[in-house]
């Protein structure tokens, strides 16, 4: 079981006012939909493709920054099925198949955001390190 694929379908960053004083961003990532995926790689596999929405939101009122896109996941047939099942179920989904995607969905989306907050000069919106001074 593995991530496999990755696409951004839409980015979408809006600047509304300029950016002042303290701000704060929140950053989310959702897992929308989950289907079964045509790809002929192995007979004994399964391709998932799981849609996600990447959003960071800067408050009081300075903008946003979304995207969406798609993951496509490879499982064991049985486990790609109960996968399916689970998600028409309740919309879950197991942890280990939950944290590959995310962090795949949270590696590519972070970088990208970091990348249109700087052409649009917002903050960035991860904390990015800094030298420290010690007393």
């Amino acid at each position: 079981m593995t991530v496999i694929g990755f696409s951004f379908t839409k980015m979408l960053i809006e600047k509304k006012n300029p950016v002042k004083g303290k701000v704060s961003i929140n950053n989310n990532v959702a897992i929308k939909t989950v289907e079964e995926t045509t790809l002929n790689i192995n007979a004994d596999k399964k391709a998932l493709k799981l849609d996600f929405e990447f959003t960071s939101i800067y408050e009081p009122g300075i903008g946003n920054i979304q995207m969406l896109g798609e993951v496509v996941y490879l499982a064991d047939k049985a486990k790609a099925a109960d996968i399916i099942k689970q998600w028409k179920k309740n919309k879950k989904l197991d942890k280990d198949v939950m944290t590959a995607v995310l962090n795949n969905v949270l590696a590519k989306c972070n970088i990208q955001a970091l990348i249109l907050s700087k052409d649009m000069n917002l903050p960035p919106p991860i904390p990015l390190p800094k030298v420290g001074d010690k007393e």
